[in-house]
């Protein structure tokens, strides 16, 4: 009788529930820019009779599930007018929109895109998105557009000094960030040392830096997440645009394969200052230049399905006198299928190839040395949009790795001398996920989600052995780390598991809305990196090599957690960001005194697993509208690296102390700003201040065989000066002819304005007059003028 009850109950209440429900239905589709078809990724769809809204995704598709009725849909984005369209949604619909641009000029002067006001209502925090009509906008050094350099201006973002390579998020090191382009991976991302990127920004359509809150469809580093896509390329008719500076110049063209339905985009940059060497009867055989091509195909099958191939490859070259030669650089290639499944269900299918090189022609002494790293990539993205307060997404990955260390074999093909390989190394990481993006009330929104990563150390190879698993020893009596001895060697077959590793990966994000324009936001993300780049220096250099996870390397287990306030203010016109985090990092490298990382076929024997941590504060006020916008942004900041004993008679590295890491900067202030003067002219300019760069310099000298030798303190616990410079910029727009389609503009701008002499580097070395070990400064750059043309047709 009981039981009859309950279900008598049950059912009563799936009746009266199912009475005053409403029937739903899903609104769905692309946005595109309407004078070329590109998709448009992030754009706003709002409902404002519900306050309901979703956003775009990747690849411009958007989907959201509403009660029947009839609603008002505003189509937001910013640099574009805003769409406002009446629906009366009696049945699932499919509904497209197109954007037109807020202006007709050559690009976007007005930094209004990049500074837009902070999403209060999403719970995404930590995440920096940058447009490339504002990084064109930014004066650089030698008036070449860089997409990394822009990214230094953000807070909690830093360089490694004037010159250096790579960038540091929030303390981590340049090799903890993951770096896509169009998903494929890009282990190094500058060119010429670190002086330019290798992003062409022509050829950039979006990219999203994240530095905490990752969210679970990426892995494999961390701190950082930097994600980059190319133009689609234009399928309505033909244009190209470019430019033309002092040291190089640029060209992309773009246009339909079929009219609406398919498209080809392809740009290439090359720099030419290796011309100016030849005028010198001293450096007139000596070659110094850059190359990179960006292409990209993409044809829409039908409604739902459409194919995608991109591709990038770069290449820096160096020479000295016929007698040394460089070549190093990236090669990328992604074929991609999205599939929508319903109006609900949006796919990815992708297969990524990567490859980066370095090669190093030593003619003087008959050898050539070449390494490099590859990854094959194959992937599976879904996303589901359950409903207007919940999407699921999920999908899975494999990577397929092939290290080669190092090559050394002679330049002549005739030499008797045999090749010398460096023992090659494999690796597979395959990866699967789950995530929510979850609407609970209307104040409080949550993402959350779980990454489960494997990686599998693979043969075909040879290990050494050690006593006790041990490849570096102490010395206790001279209290000293030291190599090991192998005891003996254990060959892997090919494929054969040599190490195994599975981490769990959870993923938490929540929004408190107070009102409309308030917020209090926090995260948490557990990261794990199974690679590990082998490196002597502060930033990444084209020799360095990258390792798996092994026997005696364990992979790299970063938690971190922030917390951040969120407020726009007068009408949206500000905005503040306020966030602070703290970040642990397990299993990070360190080396021992006097290693030797070159060309070392038993890198076990130098290196031992510490931690690291680190913490901060990061403030962001930006003007969003105007004339007059921009940004100021400033982070307070500590990055320590600690490596104690692994017993108790080992002091450990530095003591077993906690010290300063390479990537502590405890102030960084960037301010920018833009200034529309009128139609022609706009003005631009940047100011950055850093704390100076840790450095270890000697505390004392000795003298052995006649030659004085300098005695070393604690690791980084000096600094370089601090590093901080002004750039300015201007821009002319001439007033373009009626009925010519060509549009022009002249870039004038002057990197390091008051010519300050940063350092890049503070070396000791023994003056021979007085037999005493002086300190010389390196610097880069003084005050740089630079005058560039772009163009479009």
């Amino acid at each position: 009788m009981f039981h009859k009850k309950i279900i008598i109950l049950i059912v009563g209440f799936l009746f009266t529930l199912s009475c005053y429900s409403q029937e739903k239905f899903t609104l769905s589709g692309t946005v595109t820019d309407i004078k070329n078809n590109e998709t448009l990724i992030g754009v706003n769809i709002y409902i404002p009779e519900i306050k309901s809204s979703t956003t775009t995704n990747e690849y411009g598709f958007y989907s959201i599930t509403l009660p029947a009725a009839n609603y008002t849909v505003l189509i937001s984005y910013i640099g574009f007018q805003t769409v406002s369209e009446q629906i009366e949604l009696s049945e699932s619909t499919k509904m497209n929109f197109g954007l037109s641009e807020s202006g007709e000029m050559l690009r976007e002067v007005v930094i209004k895109d990049t500074n837009k006001s902070s999403n209060i209502r999403s719970p995404e925090m930590s995440v920096n998105r940058l447009s490339i009509s504002s990084i064109k906008k930014m004066p650089v050094v030698l008036g070449e557009v860089d997409v990394i350099k822009s990214l230094l201006l953000l807070p909690g973002v830093t360089n490694a000094g004037e010159g250096a390579s790579g960038f540091n998020v929030r303390g981590g090191g340049a090799d903890q960030n993951l770096i896509l382009l169009d998903e494929a991976t890009i282990f190094n991302s500058s060119h010429v040392f670190g002086f330019f990127s290798v992003f062409n920004p022509d050829a950039i359509k979006d990219l999203k830096l994240y530095k905490g809150g990752i969210p679970a469809n990426f892995g494999g580093r961390a701190s950082s997440v930097l994600d980059i896509y190319q133009k689609d390329g234009n399928s309505k008719s033909f244009h190209a645009s470019g430019g033309i500076g002092l040291i190089s110049s640029r060209l992309l063209l773009e246009g339909p394969i079929v009219k609406d339905k398919g498209s080809f985009l392809i740009g290439g940059r090359s720099s030419y200052a290796h011309l100016f060497l030849k005028l010198s009867e001293s450096t007139k055989d000596n070659t110094a230049y850059f190359y990179d091509l960006n292409a990209k195909l993409s044809y829409k099958l039908n409604p739902n399905n459409n194919l995608y191939f991109s591709g990038y490859f770069g290449r820096d070259v160096f020479s000295i006198n016929d007698s040394f030669s460089n070549i190093y650089g990236n090669t990328t290639l992604n074929l991609r299928w999205n599939h929508l499944f319903s109006d609900k269900l949006f796919s990815n299918f992708s297969m990524i190839y990567s490859d980066y090189y370095y090669g190093l022609d030593l003619d003087f002494i008959g050898f050539k040395w070449d390494s490099g790293i590859k990854n094959y990539n194959i992937k599976y993205d879904f996303k589901n949009y359950i409903s207007d307060k919940f999407k699921l997404n999920y999908g899975i990955n494999a990577i397929y790795y092939s290290f080669n260390p190092g090559r050394i074999s002679p330049t002549d093909s005739d030499s008797a001398i045999n090749p010398d390989q460096l023992d090659k190394k494999y690796a597979f990481e395959p990866a699967l996920y789950v995530s929510a993006e979850h609407e609970i009330s209307k104040k409080i929104a949550v993402t959350y989600g779980l990454r489960y990563s494997m990686f599998y150390r693979l043969g075909e190879s040879t290990l050494n052995l050690y006593a006790d698993n041990n490849p570096v020893v102490f010395n206790t009596e001279q209290q000293i780390y030291e190599k090991a001895t192998p005891t003996g060697t254990q060959f892997y077959d090919k494929n054969k598991v040599i190490k195994s590793f599975n981490n769990l990966e959870p993923r938490l994000a929540v929004s408190y809305q107070f009102n409309d324009n308030n917020a209090l936001k926090a995260s948490y993300n557990r990261m794990t990196q199974y690679l590990q780049l082998i490196s002597n220096t502060s930033s990444p250099t084209p020799l360095d090599i990258w390792m798996p996870s092994d026997k005696y390397i364990q992979p790299q287990l970063a938690d971190q957690v922030a917390l951040g306030y969120f407020k726009n203010f007068n009408d949206n016109m500000y905005s503040l960001e306020v966030e602070t985090y703290y970040k642990k990092i397990k299993n990070r490298l360190d080396y021992i005194d006097g290693a030797d990382l070159i060309a070392n076929d038993a890198i076990e024997q130098v290196i031992l697993n510490g931690r690291m941590r680190s913490y901060g504060l990061e403030l962001m006020l930006r003007k969003n509208e105007g004339r007059l916008n921009g940004w100021i942004s400033y982070t307070l900041s500590k990055s320590e690296q600690q490596t104690p004993g692994r017993t108790p008679e080992e002091s450990g590295i530095n003591n077993g102390d906690w010290y300063n890491s390479a990537y502590d900067k405890t102030h960084n202030l960037a301010v920018t700003a833009a200034y529309q003067k009128n139609d022609k002219w706009s003005f631009g300019a940047n100011f950055a201040l850093q704390t100076g760069q840790p450095v270890t310099y000697p505390t004392g000298q000795y003298t052995y065989l006649g030659v004085v030798i300098p005695s070393y303190g604690l690791r980084n616990e000096n600094r370089l000066p601090a590093y901080h410079h002004l750039d300015v910029s201007a821009t002319l727009t001439p007033t373009a002819n009626q009925g010519r389609n060509w549009k022009g503009e002249w870039v004038f701008s002057i990197y390091n304005l008051y010519n300050r002499k940063n350092a890049a580097s503070i070396n000791f070395s023994q003056n021979l007059d007085t037999g005493v070990n002086e300190a010389v400064k390196t610097s880069i750059f003084g005050i740089v003028p630079a005058v560039s043309y772009n163009f479009k047709f």
